[in-house]
């Protein structure tokens, strides 16, 4: 595996972490929208960080998506069950941006919480399994 695809998949997945951190911030002061927002973008960083293993990207956010599923989850490198919250996020974060009356509870978005750092840390796994093959 090329050192260059290596290390941008782990500068995305350092990324992710940190926009992680951030809604959790955001979430602590009570900005769910926000929190949704960040949550989201820590998912979708994550997703890219593998894409790039296979010199992949999309300039949509629904076809980083697809080809997520289509590389990863399809062949077994990530679970489908936490590898969910990639779409469902993507969906809450498109109303919480662009709904004009969206309503995003602090349940909602710990759930989400919950969930984004699981997908985390199994795009986390893919990827040293990946580098180590």
């Amino acid at each position: 595996m090329k050192a260059e695809l290596v290390a941008l998949a782990r500068h995305r997945l350092s990324r992710a972490r940190e926009t992680f951190q951030d809604a959790q911030k955001l979430l602590e002061e009570g900005s769910t929208h926000g929190a949704t927002n960040r949550f989201y973008y820590a998912a979708f960083y994550a997703a890219r960080a593998l894409l790039a293993l296979e010199e992949l990207d999309s300039s949509k956010h629904s076809g980083v998506i697809s080809l997520f599923n289509k590389h990863f989850v399809k062949t077994g490198l990530v679970q489908p069950e936490p590898a969910k919250i990639l779409k469902v996020s993507f969906e809450k974060r498109q109303d919480s941006d662009y709904e004009d009356f969206a309503l995003v509870t602090r349940p909602e978005v710990e759930d989400m919480q919950d969930k984004i750092l699981a997908f985390l840390s199994a795009c986390e796994t893919a990827l040293e399994r990946l580098v180590q093959s």
